[in-house]
């Protein structure tokens, strides 16, 4: 069944020149197909992140994709700054400290951007599944 498939997320933009830019050079995925009209497709880590021209680019108001970087956040962090990337600051998350760019709970560090459409990708540090 599907727990034994390999998963993709997948993120509508309405721009996909604008999108290629921001996920390939500002936040430095690979494109390993590219159509060059409709439909990228960048690798992350062992999975992919499939980007597509719709009409509904930027509806959705949360996480669109997530990525957990462990212990190295605030280098990439500092990274995506240096780029040109702003990060989203959430005051009203009960259990959160904003510190810089980076909001913390705990041990858990977490960062939310906006790409060009208003999809929000997430880093985090939280430890990988058993």
């Amino acid at each position: 069944m599907l727990k034994y498939q390999t998963s993709s997320a997948i993120v509508a933009v309405s721009d996909l020149d604008r999108a290629r830019r921001f996920y390939r050079d500002m936040l430095g995925l690979e494109v390993v197909e590219d159509d060059g009209e409709m439909v990228i497709v960048l690798r992350t880590g062992a999975t992919h992140l499939v980007i597509y021209v719709s009409a509904e680019a930027g509806t959705n108001r949360a996480n669109a994709a997530v990525w957990t970087v462990g212990e190295g956040i605030e280098a990439i962090v500092a990274d995506l700054k240096a780029k040109g990337v702003a990060f989203e600051h959430y005051h009203d998350m009960e259990g959160l400290m904003l510190d810089g760019d980076i909001h913390r709970a705990g041990d858990l560090k977490l960062v939310w951007l906006k790409d060009p459409d208003g999809n929000i990708p997430h880093l985090n540090t939280m430890p990988a599944a058993a």
